[in-house]
């Protein structure tokens, strides 16, 4: 069977390749070994599902502690509701327990508690009962917002002095944002970051970067010790330049090739393959790239794209807000002139 690349999409492929976590990562195991609370950010697409996913497999494995990433974008309708968005969480812990965790280091029965204080009672529980330290991976935490972000960053702040035998010893939230955007999220003012944070607890923040070139030869290397059909040093530099290393990017383009394209397996994959799978990909208006461009309309991406665009761009501070904003969304890559 021929593996497709991961093209983190909504429908993952059976088969697919990726860099190993640790390498994406590296300085999670740490801060995890100190008992951090701290943020994961990433653009859309870049894999950070699935690395948060492999990297609680591996720390679980390895029989220290009981590690857990799951999705928080049930919360996302819940809006306001803050008891609606917790009550979700909880469900979506408990469903991907089942599948990810042996039994006995999956949650007990939830206890009762008011909705303002369930999602701390309910972690607290868990700690209690879980024979390891628990580390929990909030993917998406960015479908939370108003009421129910602030309900949920005040539960996990609150509960922070309890660790690690009444509370998760380790916590990463993980999105599209920085912490200093979470503020304005949860409805307060972003330039008024102060005390008043509602994740004033965090040790670090990580972002999940951009492919590296030799990332880009590795990933498109398994493909080819998989099937034989090799990519050319000059079809896997074409593929770096066009890309910048962004990871939807890199496996979308070569996913269009080995299976859109259908390259026989006996020919190599060269520059000429590279060039039309992306004019496909322009053509095809794929929606993570519509998704992409809806963000255009945003002041803050504005006042950094348009004299990208326009050719009048001026030596911005790499600590800008706004540029760190656009590059988080995949919009711009670091590096720029």
């Amino acid at each position: 069977m021929r593996r497709r690349f991961n093209t983190a999409g909504p429908c993952l492929p059976a088969y697919h390749y990726m860099i190993p976590p640790l390498g994406r990562l590296p300085e999670a195991p740490d801060l995890v070994a100190q008992m951090g609370y701290f943020v994961v950010h990433a653009p859309r697409q870049t894999g950070k599902t699935t690395t948060l996913r492999a990297l609680a497999e591996e720390l679980t494995a390895g029989g220290e502690y009981a590690a857990l990433a799951f999705s928080c974008e049930v919360g996302r309708a819940a809006g306001d509701d803050y008891g609606a968005a917790v009550h979700g969480i909880l469900d979506r812990i408990r469903i991907r327990a089942e599948t990810a965790l042996p039994a006995e280091l999956r949650p007990p029965p939830w206890p009762e508690a008011s909705d303002t204080g369930l999602l701390a009672a309910a972690l607290a529980a868990w700690a209690h009962a879980c024979p390891r330290p628990l580390v929990l991976f909030f993917d998406e935490i960015d479908a939370l917002y108003g009421a129910s972000l602030v309900s949920v960053l005040s539960q996990l702040r609150d509960g922070f002095n309890e660790r690690p035998e009444g509370f998760p010893a380790s916590v990463a939230l993980c999105g599209l944002r920085d912490v200093r955007d979470y503020k304005a999220a949860s409805g307060g003012d972003p330039n008024r970051l102060g005390t008043a944070s509602p994740f004033n607890i965090k040790l670090k923040s990580l972002r999940l970067g951009d492919f590296t070139a030799a990332e880009v030869a590795e990933l498109y290397g398994q493909h080819t010790a998989e099937t034989g059909q090799e990519f050319t040093p000059m079809a896997v530099e074409r593929a770096v330049e066009l890309t910048a290393g962004q990871p939807w990017l890199v496996n979308a383009l070569a996913n269009e090739i080995v299976e859109e394209l259908a390259v026989p397996p006996t020919e190599p994959i060269t520059v000429d393959h590279v060039e039309q799978a992306k004019e496909r990909l322009i053509l095809a208006r794929a929606t993570h790239l519509d998704s992409l461009a809806s963000k255009l309309v945003e002041s803050r991406v504005r006042r950094v794209v348009e004299p990208v665009l326009a050719g009048t761009l001026t030596q911005l501070d790499p600590y800008d807000d706004d540029l760190q904003y656009a590059c988080d969304l995949g919009l711009v890559a670091a590096g720029l002139p």
